[in-house]
């Protein structure tokens, strides 16, 4: 992402300070400080060093994630999830798709109320879901809650839109309705099959790219004359609710009788029952100007509530005194995870790749780059027959001899 915004000419939305506290629904369990030591003062008191385990732990698969770039680099590409995932870390990154973060942290030191009240907390924001969720999955998204995460000025669509523009590609604004096998001079060909305002059309490929998640709940097109036929792939998607709510937030129900003394501008919660909501924030525009400030505690702000349900207006009153507007965007944002199932294919067939089976693995803009760039390559190994930049074994090792 970070190469896709340097391409374009974009920049780094400017960040403005914020701190952030866990709330359990009774109490804050943690809270964000303006000093540093301090922070880590108040987590070493409450935890232990298994914030420094945990820290370690993120950085060690990291690292080995971050060799997917000098593969890549090299033109090296992967024909399975678990092939990928091999290369970086071994049969280890493997089986983080098969076990759950709680699991793999608890086995290197971390405490169980750490689990409970920090671990749970991130992950509740992020995918909206428990410390249940897969390690590689819970990895990545603890990574990303390390202060290290940024966005695009003027809006992240701007790095969608810029790559559409600088490739030239040739964009059908319609829905695909179904892809069906054909042949020519024995090498399959790809009718994709699909419907606009315009009405119904068609057009052959060579190649296919599938980037809409094939689940039952998701996928709403067909494969035709695939012997074995291509099925829909176990597992659903997990629902979330975004509520972007313009309004005086209700600093009573947190803790703060006086409004003008509430400090947090992000409040994540640990996991529990009566909570109604997974974490909510005080969100500035896409646009930051130099003279921009965040609202005062006790004046009107633009926050973010992310939950699982809709928000009734009793919960609204819960949250806020008195709101102007609230707009819900209701979708199935992530996978739901379960440690338990197998990954999805990325060949379907011959010259037919699928992308989102990524996001089973762990679900970010950066995994679904890493992910496009491998199937590119893929595709482009395979149609011209370089094998031997496919699923090649002790890649380090070859790309050390290569520089």
């Amino acid at each position: 992402m970070q190469d896709f915004v340097k391409i374009l000419g974009l920049k780094h939305r400017r960040e403005v300070a914020g701190k952030s506290a866990i709330f359990s629904g009774e109490h804050f369990v943690l809270e964000e400080t303006d000093w540093y030591l301090l922070n880590l003062f108040r987590l070493w008191w409450h935890y232990g060093i298994s914030f420094l385990r945990l820290q370690m732990w993120v950085e060690e698969v990291m690292e080995k994630f971050m060799r997917i770039y000098k593969y890549q680099a090299h033109g090296y590409a992967f024909s399975s999830l678990e092939e990928l995932l091999r290369s970086l870390g071994g049969e280890a990154f493997v089986n983080m798709t098969q076990r759950s973060v709680a699991e793999s942290l608890l086995e290197v030191g971390v405490t169980q109320r750490f689990v409970d009240d920090v671990i749970a907390a991130v992950l509740r924001s992020s995918y909206g879901q428990s410390v249940l969720v897969p390690a590689f999955a819970g990895a990545m998204s603890l990574a990303g809650a390390q202060g290290s995460t940024w966005a695009v000025e003027g809006g992240n669509k701007l790095v969608c839109s810029g790559l559409l523009k600088l490739t030239k590609a040739n964009v059908i604004s319609a829905r695909v309705t179904g892809i069906s096998l054909h042949s020519s001079e024995g090498r399959a060909l790809y009718q994709v099959h699909y419907e606009s305002s315009e009405g119904q059309g068609s057009a052959f490929y060579d190649l296919v790219v599938v980037t809409t998640p094939l689940h039952p709940s998701r996928s709403n097109f067909t494969f035709e004359n695939f012997d074995p036929p291509i099925a829909d792939l176990p597992g659903a998607f997990h629902p979330s609710v975004t509520s972007v709510v313009h309004g005086y937030l209700n600093s009573s129900y947190f803790g703060f009788p006086d409004p003008k003394l509430f400090p947090f501008t992000s409040i994540l919660t640990t996991d529990t029952p009566d909570l109604f909501f997974h974490a909510m924030d005080n969100i500035c525009p896409v646009n930051i100007s130099a003279a921009f400030r965040r609202k005062q505690p006790q004046e009107a702000a633009v926050w973010r509530v992310l939950s699982q349900q809709p928000l009734d207006k009793q919960q609204l009153k819960t949250l806020f005194r008195s709101y102007y507007s609230v707009q819900v965007a209701e979708w199935q944002t992530y996978p739901r995870y379960d440690a338990a199932k197998a990954l999805p294919p990325i060949v379907l067939h011959e010259n037919l790749f699928y992308l989102s089976g990524v996001e089973w693995v762990a679900s970010s803009m950066e995994m679904v780059a890493v992910a496009a760039k491998n199937v590119a390559l893929l595709a482009y190994n395979r149609w011209h027959q370089e094998l031997e930049k496919i699923d090649q074994k002790d890649l380090m090792h070859k790309v050390k001899t290569e520089l």
